[in-house]
């Protein structure tokens, strides 16, 4: 199988990436590079099967042929991160919808296999905890730029569905809660290597809100198991799947988690939203998938616990800072 990744260079595509050519298959990534990094694709360059572009996922000739040339497509690129999310709504708006567009309109003309990555944050300010795929969405105002990202994202979702009704294209959505693990930046307000950094610098560990708001953080391995698991199943085609951990914590809590787990004696500090971000800012209280959907589909669901997770990026960030 040839699979083509756009965003590649990113934090879950590089995970992908590597998974994919550990099990034989050839990998293709695109990416503009404007999130991702070619760091996090020095490993694989060089391997057998292994090939990328440089490019954005908006250029119709270039992802045309891409995807042509490849058996399926994992479609990760689009903005992400919160702080970038509210500080370009422009770009976030237009770069997840139009890039979808494009991937689903190369993939049409030979009905090749399109997985959609989508979010938890389309499930906005539902209260309906855990989250199922057939629930309904309740978006904030579009005065709030904070909603731009769920609304962007869910419009990528009818898309996708609507090319596979009414043109037939086989496409997959797959709903993310909190991937995190070795190698993803907290340079867009990715709050898991965000503490870690802090923790081992021994700077102050800041909390945005109250701290009382809480999250399910999946291990970025769970993630891509459940990736590959669900391109390789014909029954997924056509289905939304939640992906994530129900392993529940607060963002206090996890401070509190990291600061133990790597020793540090620095200090968590509250910062009110309006400081940290745009007035008016507004976030959800709780965040829970069930992966009910997705074990019933493909036989997995992610299980990693929490305490795997953290050491695992503490590990990763002081090798980075051994070899700073």
């Amino acid at each position: 199988m040839k699979v083509f990744i756009t965003g590649g260079a990113g934090f879950i595509g590089s995970h992908l990436s590597k998974a994919l050519l550990d099990q034989g298959h050839d990998v293709l990534v695109l990416d503009d590079l404007s999130t991702g990094s070619m760091q996090n694709l020095e490993a694989l360059q060089g391997r057998e099967g292994f090939d990328y572009r440089i490019g954005c996922v908006t250029d119709v000739p270039l992802v045309t042929e891409l995807v042509d040339r490849c058996d399926t497509t994992v479609h990760l690129a689009a903005a992400v991160g919160v702080r970038l999310i509210v500080e370009k709504p422009v770009h976030t708006i237009e770069t997840n919808v139009r890039g979808t567009e494009v991937v689903l309109g190369a993939a049409a003309k030979k009905q090749k296999l399109v997985v959609i990555a989508s979010t938890s944050e389309v499930y906005g300010k539902s209260k309906a905890v855990p989250f199922r795929e057939t629930d309904d969405l309740t978006m904030g105002p579009t005065s709030h730029s904070r909603w731009a990202y769920a609304c962007s994202k869910a419009l990528d979702e009818w898309l996708g569905l609507a090319y596979y009704r009414e043109k037939g294209v086989p496409v997959v959505i797959c709903r993310f809660f909190n991937t995190v693990g070795p190698g993803q930046t907290g340079r867009y307000g990715m709050v898991l290597p965000t503490f870690a950094r802090q923790a081992l610098a021994g700077d102050p560990i800041t909390v945005f809100g109250s701290g009382e708001q809480s999250r399910c953080f999946g291990h970025v391995q769970d993630t891509v198991e459940a990736l590959i698991r669900l391109i390789q199943t014909p029954e997924a085609v056509g289905q939304v799947f939640n992906i994530g951990t129900d392993e529940e914590v607060t963002i206090r809590r996890l401070a509190e988690r990291v600061k133990a787990a790597a020793g540090s004696s620095s200090e968590i500090v509250t910062i009110p939203y309006d400081e940290a971000y745009a007035e008016g800012f507004e976030d959800m209280l709780r965040r829970v998938p069930s992966a009910d959907k997705l074990e019933a589909t493909v036989g997995f669901r992610p299980r990693t616990p929490l305490e795997t997770t953290i050491a695992d990026v503490l590990e990763h960030e002081r090798a980075r800072l051994a070899r700073a």
